[in-house]
């Protein structure tokens, strides 16, 4: 066994090397973060197989929690790999899952039997007798005595040597939902709507979500020698701050960690975006005030006090823990200027440049005066969701605009909505449509049983649906069908949420596209929300290309913008273009969002945010003009918010 020395020292060698390793006043559980989740999964990969070869030196068997979710995907990724690569063996490993949906067969693939299996066991050498998943298929009758026998096998092999933990936004570990005890043990539970709501998107739909699930309790997990507990993404930062800087409680299942002496949150920089020495850094201690925390906290500031920046005085700087800035930087007089100045250069009519105007102080530069611009779209209703009004802008202003949706979006259209549009064909006497045989299909639709993953003929007209709304919406924006382009990443054609890695077919692709437009921009989300989601693939698709073509002439005049999707915006400090949107615009905007029918009225990935996709850009365009009106601003209808990426 390794002592609580060594493992100390394992810690404070790859954590505090790979990510930041602090502690303060305010947190009670330990806590790294980095820089994103990748480097994070790998580094608690590093720890999982560190301490295998432990137990395996001295010959003992090492005994695994493992966990299921999108946050150990990387994890289990990294452990094949070293496995495969570097000879790790896991035949003296014992495993014990957290968790599964009841009922719930092993076959199906949204079962965490399947999913353990899929990522992990069936590329490893572990001796199937030593894998444990809790079964979805005992019978209620029998459910009580199973869950205790649970306990008892965890028990037989001395308990859990290493647990990995993901949270919920609830606050839960494993499914201890709000409300649970600390000493409970494995049991059936029932599922708080939200963490139903969190996994609506794997079984397409909420409604196809099991109510109850067996879990191991609280008491079982605290049990365990050594705790780490992942939270990645900006979902999850009110939670963690909660759970590592709040009271015990019940409400936040996760908190009573705090009383586990080996805990530790590895975090990636969103995830930890709340918690009191990320947001507010000057309130812990003294902080160097570059330019970055000194406009965060200046923003703060005003939003805090409920003042514009022009109107902030020395005393509102020196009761908010700012005083160090004030020593250093000068008055309250001073920093609201620069401040003030500074924001509102952000602001710009003209998101490729103005023409003849004098770029010092503007977001883009005014040459060429006509610029070639690519603007990418993981799916296909992010451009006009998050950039519509821009979008249109740039056409009006004459720049020689392209789009390009990135995968199909096939996945999010409702079997409901395919037979919609395949009996409006059938009734025009059509008897294929893009190579698919109509009467086939509504066939194929029909029998399909729920949760069956789509044929490929279903998910041709489902990707055909997305298609000929996208270009209805560019043509209202009055964009050319040959400036358009649907890539179909291939990564993204599985048929189901679970997508295959990316690999260099994409990034062929999208190399090929960028080298024949040769922008001047490039327009791409930058909203990662969901750390293995759609949008992160995309992205960093691209940002391998850029890596791959940085060297290249044209890439060196190229400039690439950042939006955010329908959750979530830039905060204030970080936005370096702001586009103000007058109520023509909006309305536009909502316009070109309404030519996609098949995600307005029934969107089948909404989480648990009921408003359509429309409804949450428009209030988010206005929430973020008003924040920068209350910062003493000018008062626009709306505001779409960009952030360079510089390479």
């Amino acid at each position: 066994m390794i002592t609580k020395a060594e493992l100390k020292g394992f810690i404070d060698i790859s954590y505090k090397e790979a990510g930041i390793y602090e502690n303060t006043k305010f947190e009670k559980i330990h806590n790294v973060i980095f820089k994103n989740s990748d480097d994070a999964s790998i580094v608690i990969a590093q720890e999982i197989a560190a301490l295998i070869k432990e137990k395996q030196a001295k010959q003992n068997y090492c005994v695994l929690g493992l966990a299921t979710g999108s946050s150990p995907i990387k994890v289990y990724e990294e452990l094949v790999r070293l496995h495969k690569e570097d000879n790790l063996s896991f035949a003296n490993v014992i495993v014990f899952n957290l968790d599964e949906y009841y009922p719930m067969e092993i076959t199906n693939v949204q079962s965490y039997h399947y999913f353990m299996h899929e990522h992990l066991f069936n590329h490893i050498d572990i001796l199937p007798e030593n894998i444990h998943i809790p079964d979805g298929t005992v019978s209620q009758k029998d459910l009580y005595q199973y869950c205790i026998d649970y306990e008892l096998k965890i028990n037989a092999v001395g308990g859990l040597d290493f647990q990995l933990l993901g949270i919920g936004r609830t606050g839960h570990i494993g499914f201890n939902e709000p409300g649970s005890h600390p000493n409970s043990g494995t049991r059936i539970i029932t599922l708080n709507h939200i963490t139903r709501s969190d996994a609506a998107e794997a079984f397409f739909g909420i409604e196809n979500v099991p109510k109850r699930a067996i879990t191991m309790g609280i008491g079982t997990i605290k049990k365990a020698k050594r705790i780490v507990i992942m939270a990645f993404g900006h979902k999850k930062a009110p939670v963690v701050k909660e759970a590592i800087e709040g009271a015990i409680k019940s409400d936040i299942p996760a908190s009573y960690l705090q009383e586990h002496k080996n805990t530790t949150f590895v975090l990636d920089q969103e995830a930890a975006g709340e918690l009191t020495r990320i947001k507010t850094p000057w309130i812990v201690e003294p902080c160097i005030w570059d330019e970055k925390i000194k406009n965060k906290s200046i923003a703060w500031l005003s939003q805090k006090v409920q003042k514009p920046i022009l109107k902030l005085t020395d005393k509102d700087y020196n009761d908010n823990g700012m005083s160090g800035l004030l020593a250093e930087k000068g008055s309250a007089y001073d920093l609201n200027i620069d401040m003030f100045n500074k924001l509102q250069s952000t602001i710009t009519g003209w998101p490729g440049g103005k023409p003849n105007a004098d770029d010092t102080n503007r977001p883009e530069r005014n040459t060429p005066h006509k610029k070639r611009v690519l603007i990418l779209s993981p799916h296909p209703d992010d451009d006009v969701i998050s950039m519509g009004g821009t979008f249109l802008r740039l056409i009006e202003q004459k720049h020689e605009v392209y789009v390009a949706y990135q995968t199909s979006g096939n996945i999010a259209v409702s079997d409901e909505e395919a037979i919609k549009y395949a009996e409006v064909a059938k009734s025009m006497s059509l008897e294929n449509v893009g190579n698919v045989n109509i009467d086939a299909i509504i066939a194929e639709l029909k029998r399909k049983k729920e949760n069956a993953i789509d044929a490929i003929a279903i998910r041709t007209l489902k990707g055909l649906i997305r298609r000929v709304e996208s270009l209805g919406a560019t043509r209202f924006l009055g964009l050319p069908d040959t400036h358009v382009s649907f890539l179909d990443l291939p990564f993204y054609e599985t048929g189901t949420v679970k997508k295959k890695p990316y690999d260099e077919k994409d990034i062929a692709i999208l190399t090929k596209l960028i080298r024949d437009i040769k922008p001047h921009q490039i327009y791409a989300a930058g909203d990662l929300a969901d750390p293995h989601g759609t949008h992160k693939v995309c992205l960093d698709i691209l940002f391998k290309v850029i890596e791959n073509s940085k060297e290249e002439e044209f890439m060196k005049d190229c400039w690439v913008w950042l939006y955010r999707g329908a959750w979530q915006e830039w905060d204030i400090h970080d936005i370096e273009m702001a586009v103000p949107l007058s109520p023509d615009e909006v309305l536009k905007k909502r316009k070109a969002i309404f030519f996609h029918q098949s995600q307005k009225d029934n969107v089948m990935f909404q989480g648990d945010d009921t408003r359509e996709f429309w409804v949450r850009a428009e209030e988010r365009n206005k929430d973020t003009a008003k924040k920068y009106h209350k910062l003493g601003l000018t008062d626009y209808a709306g505001i779409e918010a960009f952030k360079r990426y510089y390479f």
